[in-house]
């Protein structure tokens, strides 16, 4: 039997975990990213690691954010005196490296998960930096200051269109050979940035939905898909490894 084709859309930088899971478990990865990241160093990254002292809390989204800290500001982390909140295991897991101590990480990788959180623990009138990407949902500063929190947004990154297009053309020409198996996307912007190669959008949904196994790592991205009326499942734990694990699991029972 000939090994499971999966394609991987997430950033190169964050892919290589995702591939390597995929070939433990028995498959062949192809690595075509329909999102890039990039670090910068904005100015209001600036203004947040002046105003540090002012923090109650902050929040590390992905671990994008705490590369860019590094790279731009090294000393910010190692001074850091605040609560810290993250969302996800592999953010928590580098912002321990870096020194950290996590607060509060929610169940539920989310946005939402995290804001549930918040309002839990009655967190209210505290001053709350988040640094991320620009491009990011408003959900959070939004719901963090109905609380009655003052957010301090900073662009950490850029979410940038895929670099390297041929590589999605040349995915989207082995789906439409009926050459991959299962296609993973990690959030919406990988699914938005896909579509926007795309060029017969309604002949790739189908086949998509029909001809191969679409998984996506969670709620928020699945919402992405659903406005190209693409079939898709998703794990109970929004991480790379329990998506893979349930993209195997599914293959295997077919």
């Amino acid at each position: 039997m000939s090994k499971p084709v999966i394609a991987i859309t997430r950033p190169k930088d964050r892919a290589k975990k995702a591939c390597e899971i995929v070939e433990k478990l028995g498959g062949e990865a192809i690595l075509a990213p329909t999102l890039d990241l990039e670090p910068v160093n904005s100015d209001s990254l600036k203004e947040l690691v002046d105003r540090k002292d002012e923090l109650d809390w902050i929040i590390f989204t992905s671990p994008t954010t705490i590369v860019s800290l590094n790279k731009f500001h090294p000393d910010f982390l190692k001074t850091l005196d605040c609560k810290l909140a993250v969302i996800g295991n592999k953010t928590g897991k580098l912002a321990e490296k870096n020194g950290l101590t996590v607060d509060l990480m929610p169940n539920d990788f989310t946005a939402e998960g995290l804001i549930e959180e918040f309002e839990k623990r009655g967190i209210t009138k505290k001053t709350i930096g988040i640094p991320r990407t620009a491009s990011a949902r408003p959900v959070l500063p939004e719901k963090l200051e109905k609380l009655g929190n003052k957010v301090i947004l900073a662009e950490a990154y850029k979410s940038l269109f895929p670099m390297d297009e041929k590589a999605v053309e040349d995915l989207i020409s082995k789906i439409e050979n009926k050459e991959i198996d299962a296609i993973t996307f990690t959030s919406p912007l990988t699914v938005e940035n896909f579509f926007e190669i795309v060029e017969d959008k309604q002949k790739i949904s189908k086949l998509l939905s029909e001809n191969l196994l679409t998984v996506c790592i969670g709620p928020i991205t699945a919402k992405a898909l659903d406005k190209y009326d693409v079939d898709y499942i998703y794990p109970d734990t929004y991480t790379v490894p329990d998506m893979m694990e349930l993209l195997f699991n599914t293959l295997n029972s077919e």
